[in-house]
C-alpha cells in the first residue's frame, strides 16, 4: 500500500513536537487509545504531528483511522521490523521534537504534560528524560530540574535503555538511526542519543504507560529466538565498545559505564534464558575475548556490585546458574 494522509491540515508553523508510533498487528483499540493519549495532551494541531508507521500488518488499520478527528499521518512499509519503522518516522517527522511511542503502550497525559512544559518554557532543550509506569493511575507532581550534559548524566547514573522514555530534540540526531533487524536496537540507539544532548533534563515524571503482555518480543523463549538475542546483544556491545575508542575522555567514560551495564544484562540475560552452565562459561569466555569481561571493578549500583563479583569466578557462576531463575520466581 502507498502512503497515505489521513485529514490533512495545513499546519501554522513547525510542530513542537512528532509523535512515532509503530503498529504491527497489534489490536485496533489498542492503537486507538495510544492516539487518544496524544489527542488528550494540550498541544493544538498545528504543534503535533502524528506519524502511524504500519510495519506491514496483516491488516491494514487504515480504515478505522479514516474517522479520525485530528490529523494522523499514516504509513505502511513491508515487515522490516522495529528499527526500520522507527527510521522511517525520524525521516519523513517535521516536528522540532520527537517522541517514540509503541502503539500496545500510551502516555500518561497529565505527567506528559509537565515534560512538554519544559521544553516550552526552558530554553535550549535537547531532551527529556521521565520514567516509565505499568498503570495508568499515576499522580503528576511537578518537580524541579536542572539541566545538566547527557554524558555527565550518563557517566553518573544508570540509564533506562528504551528509547521511549526521551522527548528529544530531533536535530541533535545527526545520522544517528536504529541498526534494522535487531533486538535491543534501543540499548545501542540511546546511549549515543546522550552523547549527542548538551541540555537534558532528567525527571522522575511517570509518563508513559507500558503494557505488559505476552505477546511482547521479550516473552518469546524459543531457541532461535533466544539465540538470535544474545548474538543481537553481543553485536551491540560489540560496536557500542567499537566506538569508545573513537570519544573525548569524558563521552568515553560515560558509555564505559553504560557498557558495563549492559554486559552484566547479557550474562543475566544468558542465565535466565538458557539456564545452562556450558553456555554461559562460553558466553564469558568470548566477553573475555572481546575485553569485556571480567566487569570493571567500579560501584555503579549495589546490584552491579554484588553481580561483579559473582560472576569473576567459576563458583559464582555456579550460584547464579542455580539462584536468579528462583528469584524471579519469587517476585
Amino acid at each position: 500500500m502507498s502512503n497515505q494522509q489521513i485529514h490533512t491540515s495545513v499546519q501554522e508553523s513547525q510542530p513542537l513536537v512528532s509523535f512515532i508510533i509503530t503498529y504491527y498487528n497489534q489490536p485496533m483499540q489498542m492503537l486507538q487509545e495510544c492516539i487518544d493519549s496524544i489527542l488528550q495532551l494540550s498541544l493544538r494541531s498545528f504543534e503535533r504531528e502524528i506519524l502511524v508507521i504500519d510495519d506491514g500488518s496483516d491488516v491494514s488499520p487504515v480504515n478505522q483511522l479514516m474517522n479520525q478527528d485530528e490529523d494522523v499521518t499514516y504509513l505502511r512499509q513491508k515487515h522490516s521490523g522495529l528499527s526500520a519503522a522507527r527510521n522511517k518516522g525520524i525521516d519523513v517527522a517535521t516536528g522540532r521534537y520527537l517522541q517514540f511511542v509503541d502503539a500496545d503502550d500510551r502516555l500518561i497525559p497529565a505527567s506528559y504534560e509537565l515534560c512538554l512544559d519544559i521544553v516550552r518554557y526552558q530554553e535550549d532543550v535537547d531532551m527529556v528524560m521521565f520514567d516509565f509506569s505499568t498503570t495508568s493511575q499515576v499522580e503528576a507532581i511537578p518537580e524541579t530540574v536542572l539541566p545538566v550534559i547527557g554524558s555527565a548524566y550518563m557517566r553518573n547514573n544508570n540509564i533506562h535503555g528504551s528509547a521511549c522514555g526521551y522527548l528529544f530534540r530531533k536535530s541533535i540526531l545527526g545520522e544517528l538511526r536504529f541498526t534494522p533487524c535487531i533486538f535491543h536496537e534501543d540499548e545501542e540507539f540511546t546511549p549515543q542519543l546522550l552523547l549527542r544532548a548538551e541540555s537534558v533534563y532528567p525527571t522522575h515524571h511517570k509518563a508513559y504507560f507500558y503494557f505488559q503482555h505476552e505477546g511482547t518480543i521479550t516473552a518469546n523463549q524459543d531457541t532461535e529466538n533466544v539465540n538470535k538475542r544474545l548474538d543481537d546483544q553481543m553485536g551491540v556491545l560489540l560496536r557500542l565498545h567499537a566506538l569508545c575508542d573513537k570519544l573525548p575522555h569524558q563521552d568515553k567514560m560515560a558509555l564505559e559505564r553504560r557498557i558495563a551495564q549492559l554486559t552484566m544484562d547479557y550474562i543475566y540475560n544468558t542465565i535466565m534464558m538458557t539456564r545452562k552452565q556450558n553456555v554461559l562459561e562460553r558466553k564469558i569466555h568470548e566477553l573475555y575475548a572481546h575485553g569485556l569481561f571480567p566487569l570493571p571493578d567500579e560501584h555503579y549500583s549495589t546490584k552491579y556490585t554484588w553481580f561483579r563479583r559473582l560472576t569473576n569466578s567459576r563458583m559464582g557462576r555456579i550460584i547464579l546458574i542455580h539462584t536468579l531463575p528462583l528469584l524471579k520466581k519469587e517476585r
